[in-house]
């Protein structure tokens, strides 16, 4: 095959990815990377934070599935990995703070055994005597928290789900798709006849897949997870072009033409396949000419923001594992604490107590109107209060704001996906990959990347 060009739009973790692999396909293509913004990375990014690269987007990748794990050895880094020295967290209720059970699905148990002091004993008892309800029949997609309310209770929901799904996708259980974010609770469901018995299943299934006596669950970077699109672009030998916007594409006899850079100075770059990768309201807005019928579904995608506050204490014990959970329930400002130095060997020395927490909900940003200044102190009270601090007082901290940072997989998710690949699959040499579609963490967008090749190829 003679050499091609290929433009990514979007040097996020999927844009990057696909450079990446797109070498290793097609060495002598000539691959052009369209980044709006100024930086490479995406939501991958890092800081430094008393002597150390911190995290302040994605800390860590699931390292029982290939994809993550495999690109970071495929890059020389296989001996920077880190596995956690602790994954015990506990969630934050009114009663006081209460260790997570273990062998749920994303709070979802799979019997009522270790719920005593998370739930009361009314909520034990109904969560309990779901097995006696009549067999479950679904009919299409469904919100979590409208199938978990109906057969859990609420306080399962509100104290276990909820924080869990706010973490992942900085959403409401109440609103987001049944499945989209538990695909493998929603396989199990007609056929296990309920909820238990279907968390019970995926729960083995899952281990079986992924042999959870091989090694830990999570692993990270010793540089963060932030090294890997620097790592990525160097590798690919992608041109990569920032503060480059592409703001449209048109199908032409040999290929594409992209109009990018200033749109009253507008660039005509031609290519032989195009892959987006921005979020999904820019990626409607190129498909509006080209595949007009992805537009409608990739606008009913929306965004939620959120931030991130990096904290350095001084050294000091905590005893809270691995961090806490935050439900709403609680009243605080944060959803949830990570105490990092405790988490992660390589960021246990230096003398210094690192700690990350995050803010912000879909449809519940106020927090996020606030100044940096305030909106920092008020993590900082949080976190301080929460961790019980000797010596409150941080002495660094960064924040990080993720405006439309995370996609939400509302009820329906599912057949928005299969829509908008179906139109896009209808126009050769193009596709489209990313974190609005099968799943928002590192190797979920790496399996895209990889899929959407497939496709090109």
């Amino acid at each position: 095959m003679s050499a091609r060009r290929l433009v990514v739009v979007g040097a996020g973790i999927t844009g990057l990815a696909a450079a990446f692999e797109w070498r290793r396909r097609r060495p002598d293509d000539e691959i052009v990377v369209l980044e709006a913004g100024d930086r490479i990375g995406g939501k991958l990014h890092r800081v430094e934070l008393a002597g150390h690269w911190y995290d302040t987007g994605p800390e860590a990748v699931l390292a029982r599935v290939p994809e993550a794990v495999r690109l970071i050895e495929d890059l020389g880094l296989g001996e920077r990995l880190v596995a956690p020295a602790t994954t015990q967290a506990s969630v934050v209720l009114p009663g006081g703070r209460h260790p997570l059970p273990a062998g749920t699905v994303l709070g979802v148990p799979a019997s009522a055994d270790g719920l005593d002091g998370i739930l009361s004993p009314e909520g034990v008892a109904r969560v309990r005597a779901e097995a006696e309800l009549p067999p479950l029949r679904l009919e299409g997609d469904l919100a979590v928290g409208a199938l978990l309310r109906d057969r859990l209770g609420d306080e399962i929901v509100d104290r276990l789900v909820e924080p869990l799904l706010g973490g992942v996708y900085a959403g409401r259980a109440d609103e987001l798709s049944l499945g989209a974010t538990m695909p493998a609770l929603a396989a199990q469901l007609s056929t296990a006849g309920s909820v238990l018995a279907a968390a019970a299943v995926a729960r083995d299934a899952g281990a079986r897949t992924r042999g959870d006596a091989d090694g830990p669950v999570f692993a990270t970077v010793a540089d963060g997870i932030g090294a890997l699109p620097g790592a990525l672009t160097a590798a690919s030998g992608a041109v990569v072009r920032l503060r480059t916007p592409a703001h449209g594409l048109r199908r032409t006899a040999t290929g594409f033409e992209l109009s990018i850079g200033p749109a009253a100075a507008p660039e005509l770059l031609t290519a032989d396949a195009v892959l987006l990768t921005a979020p999904a309201p820019k990626a409607a807005r190129l498909l509006g000419e080209v595949a007009p019928a992805a537009v409608e579904p990739l606008q009913g995608i929306p965004y939620a923001s959120m931030a991130v506050v990096a904290m350095a204490f001084q050294p000091q014990d905590v005893d809270a594992g691995s961090g806490l959970l935050v439900p709403p329930v609680s009243g605080r400002v944060v959803k949830g604490v990570t105490v990092s130095s405790a988490k992660w060997p390589h960021l246990a020395g230096g003398g210094a107590l690192l700690v990350r927490s995050s803010v912000g909900r879909f449809r519940d940003e106020s927090e996020l109107q606030r100044s940096d200044e305030d909106l920092t102190a008020a993590v900082v009270a949080d976190v301080a209060d929460l961790l019980e601090l000797d010596r409150p007082e941080p002495v660094e901290t960064r924040l990080v704001r993720w405006g439309g940072g995370l996609p939400q997989y509302l009820v329906g998710h599912p057949a928005r996906v299969d829509a908008i690949r179906a139109a896009v699959s209808e126009v050769p040499g193009l596709a489209i990959a990313g974190a609005a579609f099968r799943g928002v963490g590192v190797p979920a967008c790496i399996r895209d990347a990889h899929h959407a090749l497939d496709a090109l190829l």
